[in-house]
């Protein structure tokens, strides 16, 4: 046995809850907090889209999305390459040194819960900084059946987009439930984790978090046996699934369609037995076909990509130029005091035209950069 699977050990645990948004992350999140649990203060606060709270830290939101922007990757990326792209960005040691100072200062209960979506792609820094803080780290991710994942995003941030943009994300967001998700599984393995279905933990919270508890060795300041009313039973309302739909509902490709129904059904099977080797094995396969309809996707739209990287180079070189020309006139106007022609003098139109395309070049070639 590990030296921190003891329950009754008093070394802090760092809980790290993942899953894709709108799975229930926030749910199981808050329930953990009312249960005892520490979440590093100050939080996200509520709004519209997630009225009772996100119980994700405020520091640890903004340092995710500058590893994420740094390493170039998404959310809820849909490439394969998005983990290696991150492997280049969460081994700098300046990172780990902020996340490590900031980390040290949040050790103030005996467990530490720390939720963002965006934390499956940092899962190695985490771990690596629990491990030289002497924390031991659990891993807690929410399952909700992909329809609903990518219905709930429909809802709360598509709401007005035309039949296009929706087609497009609909079909994006789908990829990228599956990338996360076999990138999340593949690389927890080994680790002492639990999937949990969201429908599950709306439905009967108590036997959710008892199984949490027994497969992560986590403590509460409540007996869950006990049926009196807990303040988690206003927290959690089965209201709150108010998206549900089926992949039938969606207007995404068959094949990408077959291949999230394997992933789910596979991490269906972990949530009853996280070690269930069949499951790893459906999912591995699931892995090299997602893959490879990620190549063969690229290649079918290669000429669409290309003419979209034209014409924004196109569309980049005018709008410099048309800045620049406006600049150096008005430069012109003040120093003669008269509204300049376009050609006359040192700064002529041709010369104008010359450093502007320049500066196009430096701009895009910093933006490949």
């Amino acid at each position: 046995m590990p030296p921190d699977a003891d329950p009754d050990a008093r070394q802090v645990l760092l809980v790290v809850v993942t899953g894709s948004g709108r799975s229930g992350t926030s749910t199981v999140a808050g329930t953990l907090k009312m249960l005892g649990s520490y979440v590093p203060q100050p939080e996200i606060p509520p709004n519209e889209a997630n009225p009772r709270g996100y119980f994700e830290p405020k520091w640890t939101v903004a340092f995710h999305k500058k590893v994420l922007a740094e390493a170039g990757v998404r959310t809820l990326d849909g490439r394969p390459v998005a983990r290696e792209l991150m492997g280049s960005v969460t081994g700098r040691e300046d990172l780990l040194e902020e996340l490590r100072d900031w980390f040290a200062t949040q050790l103030q209960a005996h467990q530490v819960v720390v939720k963002d979506p965006r934390i499956v792609w940092l899962r190695d820094m985490w771990s690596t900084v629990a491990a030289d803080l002497g924390a031991g780290t659990r891993w807690l991710t929410m399952l909700r059946h992909p329809a609903e994942v990518v219905g709930s995003r429909d809802r709360h941030y598509l709401a007005g987009a035309d039949d296009g943009h929706r087609l497009t994300r609909e079909t994006a967001n789908l990829a990228g439930w599956v990338n996360v998700g076999l990138t999340n599984e593949r690389a927890s393995r080994g680790d002492r984790r639990v999937f949990v279905h969201y429908t599950d933990m709306i439905s009967d919270w108590r036997s959710a978090m008892g199984v949490v508890a027994d497969r992560l060795g986590l403590t509460y300041d409540v007996d869950l046996a006990d049926q009196g009313h807990h303040p988690v039973d206003d927290f959690i309302d089965v209201s709150l699934r108010r998206v549900q739909v089926t992949l039938d509902d969606l207007d995404v490709p068959v094949n990408l369609r077959e291949i999230a129904e394997t992933v789910w059904s596979g991490l269906a099977a972990l949530a009853r037995d996280p070690d269930d080797a069949a499951a790893m094995h459906s999912l591995d396969s699931a892995r090299e076909d997602y893959d490879q309809l990620f190549r063969h996707s690229a290649a079918l739209v290669q000429d669409a990509t290309d003419f979209a990287i034209l014409d924004t180079r196109r569309r980049v070189r005018r709008n410099v130029t048309r800045s620049l020309t406006q600049e150096l006139q008005a430069r012109q106007g003040a120093q003669d005091g008269t509204p300049p022609a376009m050609g006359s003098g040192p700064a002529g139109t041709g010369a104008l035209l010359r450093r502007a395309a320049a500066k196009a070049r430096r701009v895009l070639s910093e933006r490949r950069g």
